[in-house]
């Protein structure tokens, strides 16, 4: 016997009820393209409802952490006189109208593997480093496109990246005017102007592994992977703007954020870096967004 699941208003149920139990009747069930299907029941002794479940969202399902971000307005880019600052790096001034949702973490492995098996897409190295809650690697941004829109949310744009790093901080870093590889992921034989050495590891870390939480609660933004934005890589403006996307067509993609693999200077909030589209490193992932 076919077996199928029926939502029923409880009226018409209900009315019908006194006369349905301990008897056997045929259900014509009308289906969404019109057509019409009937289905015998035998013996009915009881009746139950059930709530129609909504299918699982698939950022909920892989465990995605969300930290909703308010709207607002910061300085974008390195102050004159930033050690270490690119010429690309203008400051300017930028505005996010709406709140929006960003991945407390980089995408691990762990997640992404969950997409690739439920789309066939085949798993992307992990060079003998480990999966699990590493940073997924050698994901090309057409990748992290196809898993954004299995997801159900989208890439960061290049102002929504630099405002969670900031996190309401004007310094170079979000932990000040220096970092220490006890707190990112990055070459520590290449420290930041003056500081002290760190650790060179040669490798991602996990990524809840080192305590960098900023003050907005966005964990692993500086070093540890660069992360692909949504933008095409562009000048900055000099006059203010608000919700900048980047022009609609172009070469090259914005990444974000320095790597394990790279000096600190690379790693300061305002630090830009881009390549195609289908380049993939060991040392390149993303994290994602939700609008509101």
């Amino acid at each position: 016997m076919r077996r199928k699941s029926l939502l029923l208003t409880a009226a018409a149920f209900l009315a019908a009820a006194s006369n349905l139990f301990a008897q056997n009747w045929n259900m014509v069930i009308t289906l969404s393209n019109g057509t019409k299907d009937t289905m015998a029941v035998k013996n009915v002794t009881d009746v139950t409802f059930f709530e129609a479940t909504k299918p699982q969202d698939p950022a909920e399902a892989i465990g995605i952490k969300w930290i909703k971000l308010d709207a607002g307005t910061f300085n974008m880019g390195s102050p004159a006189g930033e050690d270490g600052a690119d010429p690309d790096e203008g400051l300017h001034k930028v505005t996010l109208s709406k709140p929006f949702y960003i991945s407390k973490y980089p995408i691990t492995f762990e997640q992404y593997d969950k997409f690739c098996e439920a789309t066939g897409r085949e798993k992307p190295k992990d060079f003998n480093w480990g999966r699990g809650k590493r940073p997924v690697v050698d994901v090309s941004w057409n990748d992290a496109q196809a898993f954004c829109e299995w997801a159900g949310c989208r890439l960061v744009t290049e102002a929504e990246w630099e405002y969670a790093c900031r996190a309401g901080t004007t310094t170079p870093f979000s932990t000040g005017d220096n970092i220490t590889t006890d707190q990112a992921n990055y070459d520590g034989s290449a420290p930041y102007k003056d500081y002290p050495e760190g650790v060179y590891r040669g490798r991602t870390t996990e990524v809840d592994e080192l305590d960098n939480e900023n003050a907005w609660g966005v964990c692993d933004m500086h070093g540890n992977i660069y992360e692909w934005c949504a933008d095409v890589y562009d000048a900055y403006p000099s006059d203010p703007v608000t919700d900048p996307k980047g022009p609609e067509s172009g070469n090259e993609m914005v990444l974000r954020g320095g790597s394990w693999g790279h000096d600190a200077r690379f790693a300061r909030s305002a630090n830009r870096f881009s390549d195609f589209k289908t380049m993939t490193a060991d040392n390149v992932g993303f994290r994602v967004a939700r609008d509101l």
